[in-house]
């Protein structure tokens, strides 16, 4: 069977490039209202701020079954970036369990209980998240960017010493899936990578990398795991052009920004047909997790 974790990233809009949450807001029912017409279960990891500024949003999710996860304070980056971002500079390692004890509690007092599943913003994870995870009690972690390191297929226990590889921590690494079987023209491997071509090409287009993917598992014996990552943003229209507030302006690049609303909502209910027709089963990233630590304990 091809598991699959639905992980949607509960955020501001556009990721880092907005203070606004009209996109979580309008973005969420939508994606409950597909993820119910399928019968699927799924995990939302909210930053700290999403969740005190949106609580409604919150106990929808809850109240609709699926998993609440943490996903940092502000969508801050808390590991190792993968590339430069303008104006983003990661937070030092002596800083990270701090941060995500604070992201933890703030998640924790909206929903009523503790999340135990993590997703650093832009998959920039790191040692010492992992091991600030673990401290912390998570059992999850799906920041893992299969893209970059291009190793890990499956779930597992990563190393205290170097998250990419197995090693003795209770935590389960998920990875986040790519198309391992093309071959890569980008410097860091993202046009290997399943986001965002759901909406700015078409459910189709995605469905050729995970079939590519799944391809190259089952050639090397791996039953295909797919951790996906998406945004409520999405599915409500974002601004094009460029985005004025407080003393400035910025300009995502298009594609951050393409498709965003109807058509986007209308990919992701192609692209969960798909995956039901290829036999893929639906968990949370909880119970991927409970699953793995089953089998490997």
């Amino acid at each position: 069977m091809m598991r699959v974790v639905l992980g949607f990233d509960c955020e501001t809009d556009v990721g880092s490039w907005t203070p606004y949450y009209e996109g979580l807001v309008q973005g969420t029912p939508k994606i409950l209202d597909l993820l119910k017409r399928h019968g699927i279960t799924a995990t939302f990891f909210f930053t700290g701020d999403a969740a005190r500024k949106s609580p409604e949003v919150v106990r929808r999710v809850l109240d609709s079954g699926h998993e609440v996860g943490c996903h940092s304070v502000y969508h801050e980056t808390v590991g190792d970036p993968l590339f430069d971002i303008p104006g983003v500079c990661p937070l030092l390692p002596e800083e990270v369990e701090n941060r995500l004890r604070v992201a933890t509690t703030m998640v924790e007092e909206i929903a009523g209980l503790r999340p135990v599943s993590f997703r650093a913003p832009r998959l920039f994870g790191s040692t010492a998240v992992v091991n600030a995870l673990e401290k912390l009690g998570y059992v999850a972690d799906a920041s893992y960017p299969m893209y970059f390191y291009r190793e890990r297929l499956s779930p597992y226990h990563p190393s205290p010493d170097d998250w990419t590889k197995e090693g003795t921590l209770k935590l389960v690494e998920l990875p986040n899936f790519a198309d391992l079987s093309m071959e890569s023209k980008d410097p860091y491997g993202r046009d290997m990578d399943q986001w965002p071509l759901f909406r700015t090409v078409g459910a189709g287009a995605l469905m050729q990398h995970v079939d590519g993917y799944a391809a190259y598992c089952l050639e090397r014996g791996i039953e295909p795991f797919l951790c996906f990552y998406f945004h409520p943003w999405e599915l409500h229209p974002m601004p094009q052009g460029e985005i004025h507030y407080g003393e400035g302006f910025v300009r995502p690049d298009p594609f951050i920004v393409k498709n965003c609303g109807a058509y986007a909502a209308e990919q992701m209910d192609r692209l969960l047909e798909m995956l039901h027709d290829r036999g893929a089963g639906f968990f949370q990233a909880l119970q991927i997790a409970e699953v793995y630590g089953e089998l490997h304990s």
